[in-house]
């Protein structure tokens, strides 16, 4: 059975940049390039085989560069396209609502009365 047609913008969008990590990253690329190492000290949490294939995703997208640098050892770096600022242009208002509200979000996840599925 075919999927509908995505009827927003943001189908597309989440479809780019989808899941708990990818706004993280560009979040980190955004001041320039980054290697494989930092961002994943930068992006606290994520597994080394998930933050390979999310960066994997997103160079697949057209939103990042990967750049090896054919050397040993191994040194590669990551960098944002024209069309992934444009993307991390886009989540920097979430940024800033995440900001201006957590304490409504920390306390909506931590009262009792939440249910996480």
């Amino acid at each position: 059975m075919n999927s509908p047609e995505p009827v927003c913008g943001l189908d597309f969008a989440l479809a780019v940049m989808g899941g708990k990590w990818k706004p993280l990253i560009l979040y980190h690329l955004q001041g320039g390039p980054r290697r494989f190492g930092e961002l994943k000290r930068q992006v606290a949490g994520v597994s080394e085989k998930v933050l390979i294939q999310q960066l994997r995703e997103l160079v697949a997208a057209g939103v990042l560069t990967r750049r090896d640098y054919q050397r040993v050892p191994p040194m590669v770096d990551y960098t944002m396209t024209p069309f992934g600022l444009t993307l991390a242009a886009a989540l920097m208002p979430l940024c800033v609502w995440g900001t201006e509200h957590r304490v409504e979000v920390e306390r909506g996840f931590n009262s009792p009365s939440s249910s996480r599925d």
